[in-house]
């Protein structure tokens, strides 16, 4: 697979395996990775520590932030971004900040992603915070055709494994019209 100018970002709710999925990949394509949570704010940390749900006033640096990051790619490496990316207008925005991006949607349900975030530990984001989590996922449309969607049931390296040929076949097809 040809990795040139690769803006990636791992999208889901909290929980749903973005870093974890966003790390395996970058290692086996060989590029560079940031997880999205790195470039809020430390005001935004504190609220969400708090189990405060952020406001879009509160996203749209932050998703300015990690478009920035994408769009600062070189053309022979690209970058994966882990980031939820919950909703259509936030993938927008980073889309206008980045140019092309491909965002791998990892999908689960409520029970399972809850079981996961009762296991994690250290982390800021409040678990109490999945259900606004859940009410602003706005699941990608076919129209978006820059997302593949992957279900968080299989092994992570299966899940690498569907995910590059994936991205393979969207870039041949992209590359083709």
């Amino acid at each position: 697979m040809t990795c040139s100018t690769l803006r990636l970002i791992v999208m889901g709710v909290s929980g749903c395996g973005k870093s974890t999925m966003a790390n395996a990949l970058a290692a086996r394509l060989g590029l560079q990775m940031v997880d999205g949570d790195d470039l809020h704010t430390p005001a935004s940390v504190a609220k969400m520590r708090s189990g405060v749900a952020l406001s879009d006033e509160d996203r749209w640096p932050w998703l300015d932030r990690v478009g920035a990051y994408l769009a600062e790619a070189s053309s022979e490496q690209g970058r994966v971004v882990a980031c939820s990316a919950l909703r259509r207008a936030y993938r927008e925005r980073i889309r206008g900040r980045a140019g092309d991006v491909c965002f791998l949607f990892l999908q689960g349900d409520f029970a399972l992603i809850e079981r996961r975030l009762a296991q994690r530990v250290g982390h800021y984001m409040q678990p109490g915070l999945l259900d606004s989590q859940f009410r602003t996922l706005e699941t990608p449309q076919p129209d978006e055709t820059d997302v593949i969607t992957l279900p968080i049931t299989d092994p992570v390296d299966d899940l690498v494994n569907r995910a590059l040929a994936a991205l393979q076949s969207h870039q041949a097809q992209h590359a083709a019209n």
